[in-house]
């Protein structure tokens, strides 16, 4: 948060000044200035129209025991066609939950999810089953749910092509033997899972995932249990996927290493997303050269909710309430300065207080104050 530039005048910014002394916008005056506005909105494009997965204020509520537990609370999430990008969150944040309602494996409670057309909401289990045999491939993070044991890395790839039909023996040796090729695996053709190293398995399980040409490919940990070096060369071939034929990939990962090489890292905390780093390369205009930027982004949904760093509130004491100011440009968020306000603050340790509870981050929503 930054502090009020020292040229403006403290009517405008001063969080304790008077609501007479503040400026606010302009109210519409008359009701037909209402209806204008009403009927602006009915030929907007629906949220998410041009992405190929769209989640929209998405709720997952399981019941264990008769308790009701939230694991997805609302959360919005556009990807683009074409996209390589990862999903990160620490255990119990949802983003497995997520991936399991896009890979068809499991139902969303309420909200909507579209994915390359396909809506996960009123899907039937053929319409399901379908759609995790055309639409979606998933590579886990153990390698023995993704090949079959006793066959060679060549027969793995031609398995789901030959459940899908429509294809030759012929057919299916070639573009099976092409896929292995693209991603550096021509000597495993012939060997079984046991006689490869884990990120040959783990490469040979992207290509059968890649198998039927799917519109994403999803991968939940797929280095989780591999070194560094290793892990580099999956990664490697999910880019080689995503350059040379065109398939959207969201991973899901702990690893920094891994989100740190994709242009767009989701961050999902409490059940939604909390925040995206957009990295860009950007060439120095004087010396020519090139250098990869990050920049990090709080998140918006579409209830207006917004999840605030917690070293952010608990450094200004904000807790339970904050006051917002609508400017020409940015929204101003403020500490609660009335008694019971600054009291909260010192509990949970802002202004030199100590702090007394701990807490994974704090939540604003629009119209709160």
């Amino acid at each position: 948060m930054t502090t009020p530039p020292d040229d403006v005048t403290p009517a405008a910014h001063d969080p304790e000044a008077s609501p007479a002394a503040r400026p606010r916008p302009a109210a519409p005056s008359t009701l037909a200035e209402l209806e204008r506005r009403a009927a602006s909105r009915h030929g907007r494009p629906a949220y998410g129209h041009d992405a190929l997965i769209a989640c929209d204020r998405l709720v997952r509520v399981f019941t264990t025991d008769g308790v009701e537990v939230q694991a997805l609370q609302g959360l919005d999430l556009l990807v683009a066609e074409g996209e390589l990008m990862a999903l990160v969150g620490a255990s119990g944040s949802g983003k497995s939950t997520l991936m399991n309602i896009l890979a068809g494996l499991d139902v969303p409670t309420a909200g909507a999810a579209t994915v390359a057309g396909r809506d996960l909401l009123t899907m039937d289990a053929r319409a399901r089953l379908g759609y995790r045999r055309d639409v979606v491939g998933f590579v886990w993070q153990q390698t023995a749910r993704n090949l079959l044991p006793y066959l060679t890395a060549q027969q793995n790839v031609m398995l789901p092509m030959q459940l899908h039909g429509g294809r030759r023996r012929a057919a299916r040796t070639k573009a099976a033997g092409e896929l292995l090729s693209m991603l550096a695996l021509d000597h495993c053709r012939d060997r079984r899972p046991h006689q490869l190293s884990g990120g040959e398995q783990q490469r040979t399980a992207i290509a059968v995932a890649l198998a039927n040409t799917p519109s994403v490919l999803l991968a939940d940990e797929p280095t989780g249990e591999l070194d560094s070096h290793t892990a580099e060369q999956v990664f490697t071939a999910f880019r080689t996927a995503n350059e040379e034929l065109g398939t959207t990939i969201v991973i899901v990962t702990h690893d920094q290493a891994v989100a740190g090489e994709v242009r767009r890292t989701v961050a999902i905390r409490d059940g939604r997303t909390s925040s995206e780093v957009l990295r860009r390369t950007e060439r120095d205009a004087a010396t020519g050269r090139e250098s990869l930027v990050a920049r990090e982004y709080a998140m918006l949904d579409r209830a207006g909710r917004l999840q605030l760093p917690a070293e952010y509130t608990h450094s200004l004491g904000m807790a339970h309430r904050v006051l917002l100011e609508l400017e020409s440009d940015h929204i101003g968020v403020w500490p609660d300065r009335t008694a019971d306000g600054a009291a909260r603050g010192r509990e949970t340790g802002g202004e030199g207080g100590r702090e007394s509870e701990s807490r994974d981050g704090d939540e604003v929503t629009e119209g709160d104050s």
